[in-house]
């Protein structure tokens, strides 16, 4: 592994999948991606409430700065959880639940990332054929090495 992709959400379960990854990026001297998503609707949210901060602050916030805020609390979130001296960059984007897989795909593919950590839902054969399952779509659409997590 060169650089391996975290697909993380800030809870317990995530905190398992992150030290895994960054044994695995120790072990190989790799760099570790962070990434996170939030849905439009979220992400609108947020940018609104940082619209309204900065009215009163007098202070101009741009859309970015809701994903700078976001990939800041991951940050946060993960940093007693990595090693020193592991290379960690952190993503934010807006997605829709739909595209989520295709989000981690196109990240992955970015940052020439060639190994997958990503963590899936326990669902039964039934709930994966109509909800769709993003872990499984990313375990057989991506070109390289994933580890998949259950919670």
């Amino acid at each position: 592994m060169q650089r391996g992709l975290v697909v993380v959400d800030k809870t317990d379960a995530h905190r398992g999948l992150i030290r895994e990854a960054a044994e695995h990026a120790v072990g190989a001297d790799a760099e570790l991606v962070l990434f996170t998503t939030m849905t439009r609707e979220e992400f609108e949210s947020n940018a609104e409430t940082l619209e309204t901060i900065g009215s009163v602050e007098n202070v101009s916030y741009d859309s970015d700065t809701a994903l700078d805020a976001a990939a800041n609390d991951v940050r946060e979130f993960a940093a007693d959880l990595l090693p020193a001296g592991v290379d960690v960059d952190v993503v934010a984007r807006a997605t829709d639940d739909d595209e989520r897989a295709d989000a981690v795909l196109d990240l992955a593919s970015e940052r020439d990332c060639d190994h997958v950590f990503v963590l899936g839902r326990r669902r039964s054969p039934t709930g994966k054929a109509l909800f769709g399952d993003i872990a499984q779509r990313i375990a057989l659409n991506f070109d390289g090495y994933v580890t998949l997590a259950t919670s």
